[in-house]
């Protein structure tokens, strides 16, 4: 026990030495480098020459390269990926620090043929490089701009789409709706990418194509049955839909600048504007511009631009994991931080309330930016930190409140709970040929999610098993759990991950450690547990939909399968003191698997290594086991 006090107390001293004056916690959020290359493309592409940022963006990428030349989503991802090394490839050119006979880019260029070249590349690819004249565009987008029309009642709407889709999507629609490039005279030429004709398939593969007839024709169908309904001449019609594109973006804008905070999003409504008209000296993109500068943060290999700031998820998490570790809600530093999350508690109606009519604002979201786009983990996240304020406070148990209604009226029909928006799960949408639309398009139950937020009712707002909630959630996770007895986890890597938010959730709720589901999730995770007492799984997990060992300990993957063992043993079995050990030897480690990325954004696309990570669920899972056995130890 004296060796957990001792971590606990370590990390309880960093964490507090990095606290920001306005009581957050500010992390890097990393990625793989494809938004660097994106920051380089939209900067050279706009005559912006910042010399200073590109060539930290460029110095980050080139260090990421592997010896094959090759770029990589994730450090075990076998040779490389396609898509990824084409967007670095384009933008270490495009940056003029790199020519094509280059040593660095020959093998890069080799690599990228091999694998079939630019038409075999995933559609964010392809669409960065016929935004800017290096990709045919297709005769036609495969989502019609005039769902913009059709009212969030219809059939089919644009808002079968989930929110993160929705901005990402509108500035694709436009943008290919007008078969819109720019070029410079320093453009690229990518020509020699191409092992076919550059004219086929367009942006589609043909394997999606293939689903067209499943999900592509009735949904065409469907939009074009209820837009011919419409008294307004096609023509009228199509400038409409393109209007109502444009001002959904604009809609969308956050204060500083950003698309919903995101850099890929707000990449893509730039050229949007563009493609509408928009000067590229017009102060929408010169904000935009300004807000992608403010989200680049200094690694270790260069200059990122984050995907998305994680501000508030990082202080919530933060400030919570320090109270459960032992420190009093009246710290000065917990209370700073509370001041900080009740500052970015959202007051305003955003795109959730379409499926929700009646919720009231009450949640948080991910980024210090974000106003209109809530998401349920970030709400239990500032909650649960909040908890201890709210019992003293007046002004914090409303706005606790608050929160919790809006949590409570976000469950979806069928139990479960979704990351943004209730019932946004078309079967028609998940169906389209576009690629990811099975995974990122719509936002159904997840049981991480789920046993998040049950974890959260059950210890933190007093709910329990009899509770009309808690029993039509507890009855989607028994459901959803995977014949190993595992359970998979839509934004974490990725069974580990699932299976420790649902069985913390039942525990919660007062699922006891003998029911059958709990014992075979547990037998689960000791099957996994590594020969060094940690836990590590691969994002291969993620794209395959089934568990793969990384064959090394992750600090953050060990205290969440320490937690929920902790969370359902009486006693510290051998596995959880050999976890425990880990944890307070590997802590301080700087090897590969420390930074590992352990966030899911997009299965096979976008994955996170939250730097904060291998401090907030080691210390969390540190505090849980201090308090529950501290006293048999």
């Amino acid at each position: 026990m004296l060796q957990v006090r001792q971590e606990i107390n370590r990390i309880q001293s960093l964490l507090l030495s990095q606290q920001k004056q306005d009581g957050s916690w500010r992390f890097c959020l990393e990625s793989s480098p494809t938004t660097d290359a994106h920051m380089i493309i939209l900067l050279r592409t706009l005559g912006i020459d910042d010399e200073r940022l590109i060539d930290g963006l460029a110095t980050r990428i080139a260090a990421l390269q592997q010896e094959n030349g090759a770029w990589k989503l994730y450090p075990d991802e076998a040779e490389g990926n396609l898509s990824t090394t084409l967007d670095c490839y384009y933008a270490l050119l495009f940056s003029r620090r790199y020519q094509k006979n280059d040593p660095r880019l020959i093998p890069a260029r080799e690599f990228i043929r091999a694998k079939g070249g630019l038409t075999e590349a995933n559609l964010l690819t392809k669409f960065a490089a016929a935004l800017t004249g290096q990709y045919k565009w297709p005769a036609h987008f495969l989502v019609p701009v005039e769902i913009a029309l059709l009212p969030p009642s219809s059939p089919v709407s644009f808002y079968d789409f989930v929110g993160y889709a929705r901005v990402h999507l509108a500035p694709m629609m436009i943008a290919a709706d007008r078969k819109f490039a720019k070029g410079t005279a320093d453009t690229p030429d990518l020509s020699d990418l191409y092992v076919t004709s550059p004219i086929s398939p367009g942006l589609y593969p043909h394997r999606l194509l293939d689903r067209f007839a499943r999900g592509g024709q009735p949904f065409l169908a469907s939009i074009h049955e209820h837009v011919m309904r419409l008294p307004l001449l096609p023509g009228l019609l199509h400038e409409l839909s393109l209007r109502r594109l444009e001002q959904f973006m604009l809609a969308r804008v956050e204060a500083d600048g950003t698309l919903y905070n995101y850099s890929t999003s707000t990449f893509f409504m730039v050229f949007a504007l563009l493609a509408r008209g928009y000067s590229p000296r017009d102060p929408h993109i010169a904000k935009a511009v300004v807000g992608l500068r403010d989200s680049v943060c200094e690694t270790p290999e260069g200059s990122h631009l984050q995907l998305a700031t994680s501000a508030v998820w990082d202080t919530s998490l933060l400030a919570h994991a320090l109270q459960q570790s032992g420190l009093s809600a009246n710290h000065p530093a917990i209370a700073s931080a509370n001041r900080y999350l009740l500052a970015k508690q959202q007051h305003t109606y955003g795109d959730w309330k379409i499926r929700n009519p009646a919720g009231h604002p009450g949640g948080w979201g991910f980024s210090d930016f974000n106003t209109l786009n809530p998401d349920i983990d970030d709400t239990t996240a500032a909650l649960r930190a909040l908890r201890a304020q709210s019992r003293l406070d007046k002004t914090t148990a409303a706005a606790w409140k608050r929160g919790l209604d809006w949590i409570l009226s976000m469950q979806n029909d069928d139990g479960g709970w979704p990351a943004f928006e209730k019932n946004t799960d078309s079967a028609l949408i998940r169906n389209l040929p576009i690629e990811g639309s099975d995974t990122v398009s719509t936002d159904p139950s997840s049981a991480d999610l789920t046993g998040r937020t049950l974890e959260f009712l059950g210890r933190y707002a007093g709910y329990k098993e009899s509770d009309a909630p808690v029993q039509k959630a507890v009855r989607w996770l028994l459901t959803h759990q995977e014949a190993d007895g595992s359970w998979y986890g839509r934004w974490g890597i990725a069974y580990v991950y699932g299976t420790w938010a649902a069985i913390t959730g039942l525990a919660a709720v007062g699922v006891t450690s003998t029911h059958p589901a709990v014992q075979k999730a547990v037998a689960w995770l000791l099957g996994t547990q590594n020969a060094d007492g940690g836990w590590g799984e691969s994002c291969h997990s993620d794209e395959k939909k089934t568990y793969v060992a990384l064959g090394a300990s992750t600090p953050s993957q060990t205290a969440w399968a320490l937690d929920a063992l902790i969370a359902v043993s009486p006693e510290p079995t051998p596995p959880i003191l050999r976890g425990i050990d880990f944890l307070s030897r590997q802590s301080q480690a700087t090897s590969w698997s420390v930074t590992y990325p352990t966030g899911g954004g997009r299965p096979g696309g976008t994955y996170f290594a939250y730097h904060s990570y291998r401090f907030i669920w080691p210390l969390l899972a540190l505090g849980h086991f201090k308090h529950k056995y501290g006293s048999s130890r």
